[in-house]
């Protein structure tokens, strides 16, 4: 498998405005968030991008990332019909390829000092030659906003831990996580959700396609996922690191805070944070 291009989704009208914030990334550098994850992509290689977008965002996002190293395509998702179907709007830039994909909602920060997260899926999928994607032990209170993956322990080539999928359920309900999505090895009442990142062989391409041409619904990638781990081998691997989704409530708070603790300045902001939480408690 040879990954020479990555389609990032930011079509999502609630969620259209996250890419452009502004953070201060791990080296100290104020930047976009789009442009913190396309250094990530970048970084494993990959120098092609194609970013679906809500239509009229184009300006907007050129402006938060004029800095980018990587050549840019943009396609506007004109129709609001669901994740699937703003995936599939990339076909032609894949053209029949294998391709990484990474929402634009959040943020990576990798435990590996040597190794982004996105760096670790991609030498890994290249090796096993499969579709894999990343996954993150999650408490059961939390996975209504990911899709969640059912799988079996099993090891690679090169002998790191991963798990074949074998069912992919989008923000199931704690029972019917327990009944469908149990994985052996996970502490009771956790289970493995959708990191946000991705390595897609051309098969899910093909399959979105064929769902766009054929139902007039919205179309969502997990069904879609779960038929791929039905017809090839489809991996999930624990990265060493934690995704931040900045849809969420302080999202924005919680990647800034992250970055900060994995930057070089760490011990400079724990101390301010702690100087912080002193003064609040007088």
């Amino acid at each position: 498998m040879n990954l020479t291009k990555a389609v990032i989704t930011a079509a999502s009208p609630n969620h259209r405005s996250l890419p452009i914030q502004t953070l201060v990334d791990r080296d100290g550098v104020s930047r976009s968030v789009l442009e913190i994850l396309l250094r990530e992509i970048h970084s494993t290689g990959i120098e092609d991008v194609c970013l679906v977008i809500h239509p009229g965002d184009e300006d907007a996002y050129r402006q938060a990332i004029a800095d980018t190293p990587v050549r840019l395509k943009f396609i506007e998702q004109k129709e609001r019909r669901g994740y699937g179907h703003a995936l599939s709007l990339a076909a032609d830039f894949t053209k029949g390829e294998a391709f990484f994909h990474a929402v634009g909602d959040h943020l990576f920060i990798s435990d590996d000092s040597k190794r982004s997260c996105a760096q670790q899926l991609i030498e890994l999928a290249t090796t096993e030659d499969c579709a894999m994607s990343a996954v993150q032990s999650t408490r059961e209170t939390e996975i209504q906003h990911y899709g969640t993956i059912a799988g079996n322990l099993e090891r690679s080539a090169t002998g790191e831990a991963l798990y074949a999928i074998r069912d992919v359920i989008e923000k199931p309900t704690p029972t019917e996580a327990e009944q469908k999505l149990i994985v052996p090895g996970l502490r009771a009442g956790r289970y493995l959700t959708f990191f946000g990142m991705h390595v897609f062989t051309p098969l899910v391409m093909e399959m979105l396609i064929a769902k766009v041409s054929t139902s007039s619904e919205n179309i969502q990638l997990s069904p879609v996922l779960a038929e791929l781990a039905r017809r090839e081998h489809y991996t999930a691997l624990k990265v060493e690191g934690g995704r931040q989704d900045l849809s969420q409530k302080y999202g924005l708070f919680h990647a800034q805070l992250a970055l900060a603790l994995a930057g070089s300045e760490s011990k400079a902001v724990m101390q301010d944070l702690l100087e912080i939480v002193a003064r609040s408690r007088h």
